[in-house]
């Protein structure tokens, strides 16, 4: 069991069970806060929002397990982007290149990322994880666009 990791109010914290202990999960939702929300290093071809050459990154990338593994996601990116549509769909396309991992290590049956307008000014993901065990996980999360 690994502590839980709750979105809330915007913010990634850890999350506390009734009786004031620290909320355990088998660590699929911590697991996948973290894939959404660490930056993952830009490809050679991405614009950088920033106008700088900082890709971003995790060290240990290098390191991996397996070739080409990356961990994090994409979404910074878009930190400076209007919600139009094709910002949208980049933000699908980042969270699903994000989680690929869940299905590549049977983690999940299937993951679908839903990029949702809820105010005018703010792009939030719907994250639903299809479990092998018929189990799921449906969040949302806000990361660069507010």
């Amino acid at each position: 069991m690994d502590v839980t990791l709750d979105w809330l109010d915007g913010v990634l914290d850890v999350a506390l069970a009734d009786d004031g202990d620290l909320a355990t999960d088998d660590g699929l939702r911590t697991a996948v806060a973290l894939s959404l929300l660490c930056d993952r290093r830009a490809e050679p071809d991405d614009v950088l929002p920033d106008g700088s050459t900082d890709r971003r990154g995790w060290w240990a990338d290098a390191i991996a397990d397996q070739d080409g593994d990356k961990w994090g996601s994409r979404l910074w990116l878009l930190n400076r982007e209007k919600t139009l549509p094709e910002v949208r769909r980049a933000a699908e396309a980042y969270a699903r290149e994000a989680l690929a991992w869940l299905l590549e290590d049977g983690v999940a049956t299937e993951v679908e990322a839903i990029s949702e307008t809820l105010d005018r000014d703010v792009l939030w993901l719907r994250v639903i994880i299809q479990r092998g065990d018929g189990t799921r996980l449906a969040d949302r999360y806000q990361y660069v666009w507010r």
